[in-house]
């Protein structure tokens, strides 16, 4: 199982996913085609299904396209609203590709119906790969726009937590510098933070990304997942894991927002789609 990792947008990831003995290929969070496309053809692989995490326009707007130009494509999810999909999937259902195997995980919070897609090869070496969208970050965690603190709670603790330790995280957006910079002023005294921060500018810099990171790392350095941590509670002033979480999802919304960052209205526009002919001229 070979993941290519595929900068597009602003800040945004998708994966082409690899089955290297059929070369047959699975996308993840398909948003640009003309990109993906370029990557199937260097790649030599055929495109099989796409897995779509959640149904914002910038992991699910490539759906309707590829099925044109793949008749028969398979598009899995869990939430009505994602473009062209062929397959509702629902939380534990297990999916084929050739030798991967996936494994659908239920995340609600970000969006009511956000889906994680946890990936293994049987009998590999390779450590099992966990598409995470905007559930869980590099240091960081998604915002709670159609949920609440209790499920990204049950999320981070019971579902994508207890994954095997050494689960490789692919997640949906590059915000690392920026969520371990958070991470920092709620634990100041955090070495990791401070390597994990100082490496992530570096490749920053460099223009390389920082996924995927480890489920193993992720409980060393990010804060959503360290709420019974003592730094964490009293940056915060609560006790209660839930409560713990609430206060730094409301402490992260609020730090160092982006000087040009899209006003609501906008958000939904691009939600609904009004945007879309503008972009496909592009």
């Amino acid at each position: 199982m070979k993941v290519k990792v595929i900068s597009v947008l602003e800040d945004n990831y998708m994966y082409l996913v690899i089955e290297e003995s059929t070369r047959d290929a699975v996308a993840v969070d398909a948003a640009v085609p003309k990109r993906l496309l370029e990557i199937l053809r260097k790649e030599d692989v055929v495109l099989r299904a796409i897995l779509t995490t959640h149904h914002h326009w910038d992991h699910a707007r490539g759906n309707e396209e590829l099925a044109q130009l793949f008749p028969g494509l398979r598009v899995f999810g869990a939430d009505e609203r994602i473009g062209a999909l062929t397959h509702r999937v629902t939380h534990g259902q297990e999916l084929a590709f050739g030798a991967i195997r996936v494994r659908c995980l239920f995340t609600p919070c970000h969006t009511s119906g956000h889906m994680c897609y946890f990936m293994w090869e049987d009998d590999s070496p390779d450590a099992p790969a966990l598409f995470s969208g905007d559930t869980l970050f590099v240091g960081g965690c998604g915002q709670f726009f159609e949920g609440t603190a209790e499920q990204m709670h049950t999320n981070l603790t019971q579902i994508l937590g207890t994954l095997p330790k050494d689960t490789k995280v692919f997640c949906g957006h590059e915000c690392t510098v920026r969520n371990l910079k958070f991470a920092l002023k709620v634990e100041p005294e955090n070495e990791v933070v401070k390597e994990k921060l100082a490496w992530a500018k570096q490749r920053e810099d460099e223009d390389l990304p920082t996924v995927p990171s480890t489920l193993q790392e992720e409980f060393l350095y990010n804060p959503f997942l360290r709420v019974t941590e003592e730094p964490v509670q009293k940056f915060t002033g609560k006790t209660e894991p839930v409560e713990v979480l609430r206060v730094l999802r409301s402490e992260r919304d609020n730090f160092k927002k982006p000087k040009e960052r899209p006003n609501p209205q906008a958000m939904l526009a691009f939600d609904w789609g009004l945007f879309g002919p503008f972009l496909d001229k592009k």
